[in-house]
């Protein structure tokens, strides 16, 4: 009999997981390099204004409505810039809208440090969304069409778990600079990702199915037109409810919940002090990077449909398990598993559209469909402060249930996608 050591089983374990990065081509790599660190830097300018919003409150003398109102701004200005930029990634390229989209939050984001009047801040808020909603559309194209058909969700699932570094990294970023040198400063670190675009231009080539695509294929007129047309026309509307149910009930859940577990019991919350509010939300991050980088792995072995379905009616009922937890060990434990489940899908979306889209309007149906998600979602953190206020936080966390379970049914009429070629 053939005895395995330890040491040999845990080299096998690590190269189950990480071994099929080899399989990438250099070309791969630096695509999927690039598109992570452009969707990383996303998020963490994004997660900048929230961060520094109770300064802001001061400074503009604002009220938080329309400090929120600010916050939807910038996520509908998301959904238009994610249709935009999927358009002239399917008509000038990939590698060119990622750069295009980087360049605008970045800049648009460093703006928003000079910012003298609240309408200025306004604009510069909706300008970056445009380039916000562009990065991942961009990117998940780019990656989709770089890496073999077998490995495409885990390349996209290591993609997508680049945003919750960017969430830390935005963090660390204002607690540093922020007490140093004040709130506006801490935007103007926000031009620092459009170094990235040099290294891009430079070193990550253009999507080679998209390049043999341009040579062999008319270009089309109307790429939004496309994706509503004939065979399309179903699974996109499913792919988009998908979408805005998902995305609806993450900004609803993680928007409210450091109130929520702060906020006395008179008001709905739990009354837990800062350092353990910010212990559970810590925890929470921790749930939500392994959830991306699983749904990967999984949805490439056992397909796209059963694993949306199995994280999405896990979330659901992991959240109405949360609305009646009060102890810290069980809110640090089931909020870890629902970040886990209820974010961990969202890797999916790039791998599922590409694997049901044609080359000419594949980044067009991925900035659509994802982004009419976030652009709908605008509207969550008001409903669910709303429902929270006049019903309890129990009703609103119900809703979002809800919505998950919406998500996982539309997998009803959705297409079994995996191992298909691009090609």
């Amino acid at each position: 009999m053939k005895v395995v050591s330890p040491l040999a089983s845990s080299h096998t374990s690590a190269a189950g997981v990480f071994g099929w990065f080899k399989e990438g081509t250099p070309q791969a790599l630096r695509a999927l390099f690039a598109a992570s660190l452009g969707w990383m830097f996303d998020g963490f300018d994004i997660m900048l204004y929230a961060l520094v919003l109770g300064t802001l409150l001061q400074d503009f003398s604002i009220s938080t409505r329309t400090a929120g109102f600010l916050g939807s701004l910038t996520l509908v200005a998301s959904g238009i810039g994610g249709v935009l930029f999927g358009s002239v990634a399917d008509r000038m390229g990939r590698r060119r809208a990622m750069i295009g989209s980087i360049l605008v939050y970045s800049v648009f984001t460093a703006m928003c440090g000079l910012a003298g009047t609240i309408w200025q801040l306004g604009a510069f808020r909706f300008l970056l969304g445009l380039g916000m909603g562009g990065a991942w559309t961009s990117g998940a194209a780019l990656v989709s069409e770089s890496w073999p058909d077998r490995h495409r969700g885990k390349a996209l699932a290591w993609m997508q778990s680049a945003w919750a570094a960017g969430y830390a990294a935005a963090a660390l970023a204002v607690a540093f600079v922020m007490p140093r040198f004040g709130w506006r400063a801490v935007f103007l670190v926000g031009v620092l990702p459009a170094l990235l675009t040099l290294w891009i231009w430079r070193s990550v080539q253009e999507s080679e199915v998209w390049m043999r695509s341009q040579r062999t294929q008319r270009q089309t007129r109307s790429p939004v037109r496309e994706i509503f047309r004939n065979r399309f026309a179903g699974t996109t509307s499913m792919l988009t409810l998908l979408s805005l149910a998902t995305i609806f009930a993450y900004w609803g859940f993680n928007l409210w919940i450091p109130a929520y577990l702060s906020l006395p019991a008179g008001r709905g919350g739990l009354g837990l002090s800062t350092s353990l509010t910010t212990l559970v939300v810590v925890t929470m991050q921790v749930g939500t990077f392994f959830g991306y980088v699983s749904f990967g792995y999984v949805s490439d072995a056992f397909g796209r449909r059963k694993s949306f379905v199995t994280y999405l009616a896990a979330a659901a009922a992991l959240i109405l398990i949360y609305s009646v937890v009060t102890s810290v060990p069980l809110l640090v434990a089931v909020g870890t598993l629902v970040a886990f489940f209820g974010t961990g899908f969202f890797s999916g979306f790039g791998a599922v559209t590409a694997e049901i889209y044609p080359t000419a309007i594949r980044a067009t149906a991925q900035g659509f469909t994802f982004n009419m998600g976030r652009l709908g979602s605008a509207v969550a953190p008001f409903v669910i402060g709303s429902l929270a206020q006049t019903r309890g936080f129990a009703s609103a966390f119900a809703l979002l249930a809800g919505a998950f379970a919406i998500g996982a049914l539309t997998w009803i009429w959705l297409p079994e996608t995996r191992g298909r070629s691009l090609t």
